[in-house]
Parts: structure tokens; C-alpha cells; sequence
């Protein structure tokens, strides 16, 4: 074998491999990788190759690839076997089909953070082992397969033209349909798990309905909750309707109720009932009472995750507490003081906490005569109050000045864009 052959998946497929004594054995069908493996150091994080499908006269086979070599002679693959071993069953378990499981599927180009369709995988071989190194998303890989490239390429250097190459690290690819194979994977789109929850849900978005349904079962709850929370409602419902009540209900508990609450309308009321019991009683309960509003009105649209504090708090008790609860960015926009009967008497901002010193009480910078919307207003009066003040968050009261929840210009945003996105269909 040289010291490193390169070779593209699509040319070795089909190839005919032979004995030491240059008798033909076989035709290779596939590649096994071992997804998880530690790869040789001059080529780090990159899956070795395990084993080889063999299709004989009798039977097709898989055999251990540590006895076959993949060599390159004026620019054709050759591909030898020294002897025919049997694949360790572990290491089969573990290993991934290059042809069954990347060629052609979708997958995920963790740089770009979107979908594309695998057109050929590169290997290269070195003295430690075969490795996959790269797979080819691009019209070459196309053109590769169906045989068409070298005439292609040749009459586009007549124009100096070259044919678009696109490659995907293997370290910047996630694989995402693994239904129907025998096989199951530790590291399992534990890639993906790094995504934001936003460039999560567009893929997730863009996956069939089994692919998504398997992805989105794969996340935990904290993340299934940032993820569900930004899907289109399309993409909701399907998510819901085919998990589990007590799968959905686990991961509703860890979002905010009034994103439950958008969701449950979408919903058939039996179903959204199911979910509601299922709950625990407390999150069940602030969902419930959002679910008695008006689209149209202000409680339609606001959170009920604030903080809200006593004027006699210190800096370095509410900072504490800050510590304590780890808040979302979106609670911080606007803190609230209210007093024993829960009614909102003064706001103050992160800013004035952060400046003040730790001894200070939130009475000494706390702003009186709260600018806020009663919970049953209409909703076209968010936005004057938002624009006006120029606020984050506005807080929300019932009529007897009792603070209900705050309204986030964020939601405000992105339901604008939301419309917008609507005319342009």
C-alpha cells in the first residue's frame, strides 16, 4: 500500500477485489465505519474504517478490513484481500454503513447549521488505516456518481469553467437518519446538542416526520423546551402528537406557560386537557389561567415569568437570588418591587442593581409610578406603550393593581416578523 491513497466512496463501490493471487472474490458493497472511534493522531477525530461488505457467489458478508488494501494505480482503485476474517461482532454493533446510512441521506453541516444531501463520502488510506475524512455535498459528487464528471469537467476548461466542489468535514457533519438498522449509537446526534435551539428547529423543521420525531426525542428537556419553543406551529403539533402525553408533558413544564399556552390553542381540546393533567398542578395552573384570555387582549400575550422583589431587599440578597433561580435573559429586561399584597409599586432595571452598592436597599433606586397595562387592554396598545417609554418589558396588572406578568417586546418582534413571513407566502 503507498504511504496515502485518497478515494472517493463512489469508486470503490462495485470494484472487484482480489486475492493475493489476483483471483476475484468478491464485489465490494459497502464500507462499515466505526463512528466512535479514536482515529490515528495525524488524523484526529476522523472514523476509521472497519469493515468491508463483501458480495460473493454464495452470499454477501462483512468482513474485518484490516486485511484488505485500497490502493491507487494510474488513477483507477484497486482493492486487495490478503485474507477473509469476520468482522468482531462489538465492532459491527458500533459501526455505521457508508452506503445504507450517509450516501444520499440528509445530514447535518454543523458549520452551516442546515441540511444537506450527502453526493459521495472521501477516504483516505495511510499506514494506521483507511479513514473517513470529508463527504461531498456538492454537483462534482453528483456528477462523480452518475458516471458523468470527467466529460463534464472537459468541456467546461474549454470556457475555463470548473464544476462547484462542496466538502463537509467529517468533524462538521452530524448523520441523522438511522431508522431501520440494527444498530444503536452512544454518541447519537450529540453533536447536534450544541446547536442553538433556533438553528435546531429550522433543521428539525426541514427533516421528515420521522427523522424529526427521533431528533427531537433525542434532546433533553431543557433543550427540547428551547427547541419546541421556536418550531413553526406545524412543527409543533406533529412533534406533540407523536410523542408521549408524559414525554410532552415533562418538557411543557420547563417552558415558559405563556409558550405552552400558544401551543395549547393549537391544539383539539381534548388533547390540550390531557396535557393539562398531566402537568404538574402549579404549571397546570398559571397555563389554565393565561388559557382564560383573549388573543386580543394584553393576558393573551404576556409571561408570567418576572421577578418581583421587596423594597426592603438589599443589592446582595437580590443578586444572591439571582444566582440562585438562574433566570432567562428576557425576565432580567425589567425587575419589579411589590409589596405584600403582590401589588406593583416600582420598577427598577439591572443596571440600577449592578451600579448601586451591595448594602443599598431596592427602595433607594427604585422608580415609583410604574408605566403598566392592565391584563385585559388590547393588545394594538402594546405597542405604543413599548415605543413610547421605549421598553423591553412592560409589567401586567389586574384591576386591583396586583402584578399578573410582563409583556417582552421580544414576543411583540417576533410575531411581527411572523406576519410579515405570512404575506410573503
Amino acid at each position: 500500500m503507498t504511504s496515502l491513497t485518497t478515494f472517493f466512496l463512489s469508486r470503490i463501490i462495485g470494484k472487484k477485489v482480489h486475492d493475493q493471487s489476483g483471483k476475484v472474490i468478491g464485489i465490494v458493497k459497502d464500507l462499515l465505519i466505526d463512528n466512535n472511534s479514536s482515529a490515528a493522531k495525524n488524523i484526529p477525530g476522523r472514523p476509521i474504517v472497519t469493515g468491508l461488505k463483501l458480495k460473493t457467489r454464495k452470499e454477501v458478508k462483512q468482513y474485518s478490513f484490516e486485511h484488505f488494501e485500497v490502493t491507487k494505480i494510474d488513477r483507477k482503485i484497486k482493492v486487495k484481500c490478503i485474507q477473509l476474517v469476520d468482522i468482531n461482532p462489538d465492532i459491527l454493533q458500533n459501526s455505521l454503513s457508508l452506503v445504507d446510512v450517509i450516501l444520499d441521506k440528509q445530514i447535518v453541516d454543523l458549520n452551516g447549521r442546515k441540511l444537506v444531501r450527502v453526493n459521495d463520502v472521501r477516504l483516505v488510506s495511510v499506514s494506521e488505516g483507511t479513514y473517513t475524512i470529508a463527504v461531498d455535498v456538492g454537483l462534482e459528487g453528483l456528477l462523480r456518481r452518475i458516471g458523468i464528471v470527467k466529460p463534464i469537467r472537459g468541456f467546461l476548461n474549454l470556457f475555463n469553467l470548473v464544476i462547484p466542489a462542496k466538502f463537509i468535514l467529517w468533524d462538521d457533519v452530524e448523520a441523522i437518519d438511522y431508522s431501520n438498522l440494527n444498530i444503536k449509537l452512544s454518541k447519537s446526534y450529540s453533536k447536534l446538542h450544541t446547536l442553538h435551539p433556533s438553528d435546531l428547529a429550522d433543521i428539525i423543521e426541514d427533516l421528515g416526520r420521522k427523522s424529526r420525531t427521533e431528533l427531537f426525542s433525542s434532546l433533553d428537556e431543557e433543550k427540547a423546551a428551547d427547541v419546541l419553543e421556536e418550531l413553526e406551529t406545524h412543527a409543533q403539533i406533529h412533534i406533540i402528537e407523536s410523542l408521549s402525553v408524559e414525554k410532552v408533558a415533562d418538557v411543557f413544564e420547563k417552558m415558559p406557560a405563556n409558550e405552552v399556552a400558544d401551543i395549547l390553542d393549537e391544539l383539539e381540546e381534548e388533547k390540550a386537557e390531557m396535557l393539562l393533567n398531566e402537568m404538574e398542578a402549579e404549571s397546570s395552573q398559571e397555563v389554565r389561567e393565561l388559557l382564560e384570555y383573549s388573543d386580543k387582549s394584553v393576558g393573551g400575550w404576556m409571561t408570567t415569568e418576572v421577578l418581583s422583589f421587596n423594597e426592603n431587599k438589599t443589592v446582595e440578597e437580590v443578586i444572591r437570588e439571582f444566582r440562585d433561580k438562574k433566570p432567562e435573559a428576557a425576565e432580567m429586561y425589567n425587575l419589579f418591587v411589590t409589596d405584600n399584597q403582590e401589588e406593583l409599586i416600582a420598577t427598577f432595571s439591572l443596571r440600577d442593581l449592578i451600579i448601586s452598592q451591595p448594602e443599598n436597599t431596592i427602595k433607594d433606586f427604585m422608580k415609583t409610578d410604574p408605566i403598566f397595562l392592565y391584563d385585559d387592554q388590547d393588545i394594538d396598545e402594546i405597542a405604543e406603550i413599548v415605543s413610547k417609554y421605549n421598553l423591553l418589558a412592560v409589567p401586567v396588572v389586574d384591576h386591583n393593581q396586583k402584578l399578573q406578568g410582563m409583556v417582552v417586546v421580544d414576543d411583540i418582534v417576533e410575531d411581527l416578523i411572523d406576519k410579515r413571513k405570512t404575506k410573503k407566502r
